[in-house]
C-alpha cells in the first residue's frame, strides 16, 4: 500500500478559536480535547479518527470538499440533538432526505445518517 497504513486524523480549518470548536464537536461525539502548544487542538473520540482543529486566517466560502458522515441508530433524534447543540440545517446543500446535511458553528457541513440498512 505504498507505504501507507491508515487514515490518523481528519484536519478542520477554523478561523475562531480551535479548542472552543474542538469542544463543540466533543459534545456531539464525545471523546477527550487535547490542546496543542502549537496553537491547535485535537479531539479523540471512540470510533474516530484524531480530528484536529487548526487555526486559519482564510473564511470559509464555498462547500467542503470533504466533510464527515455521521451514522446514527435514530436519525431524527441525532438531527434533533445536533440542532439543540448548536449546528444549522444545510439545506441549500441537500434537502432530499436520504440524510441530513449540518453545519457546525464554523459552517463546515457534515452529515447525519440514516441507521445503517443491514445492522441488526
Amino acid at each position: 500500500m505504498n507505504g501507507l497504513n491508515g487514515l490518523e486524523a481528519v484536519s478542520i480549518d477554523c478561523t475562531g478559536d480551535p479548542t472552543a470548536i474542538a469542544t463543540w464537536w466533543q459534545g456531539l461525539i464525545g471523546g477527550d480535547v487535547v490542546e496543542q502548544p502549537e496553537g491547535y487542538a485535537e479531539l479523540y473520540a471512540p470510533g474516530f479518527p484524531c480530528l484536529q482543529f487548526l487555526p486559519t486566517p482564510d473564511a470559509k466560502s464555498v462547500k467542503n470538499r470533504l466533510h464527515l458522515d455521521l451514522r446514527s441508530d435514530d436519525f431524527d433524534a441525532a438531527i434533533e440533538a445536533a440542532l439543540a447543540h448548536g449546528a444549522t440545517r444545510a439545506d441549500d446543500v441537500y434537502a432530499g432526505g436520504s440524510w441530513q446535511v449540518l453545519r457546525d458553528p464554523e459552517g463546515n457541513e457534515f452529515c447525519i445518517l440514516r441507521p445503517h440498512p443491514h445492522a441488526t
